[in-house]
């Protein structure tokens, strides 16, 4: 028997009502899109830095002023 917990209550899947499911669906379908998205910022943010790092090593050095 199946189970999910809403709200710090376990609720068996059996008693939920059509509409509740579908709505349950929903809300694992949204947060495995959440998942995939702060994945894909995370890729992004290393990108980032790895670009970022790679423009410093190119950047002409500083000299000194008179």
């Amino acid at each position: 028997m199946s189970t999910v917990t809403i709200n710090d209550k376990e609720y068996k899947l059996e008693d939920l009502s059509e509409e509740a499911k579908a709505q349950l669906v929903s809300i694992q379908v949204v947060d495995q899109k959440l998942a995939d998205l702060n994945t894909q910022v995370a890729i992004m943010q290393t990108a980032r830095n790895a670009y970022a790092q790679a423009l410093t090593a190119l950047l002409p050095k500083k000299r000194a002023t008179k």
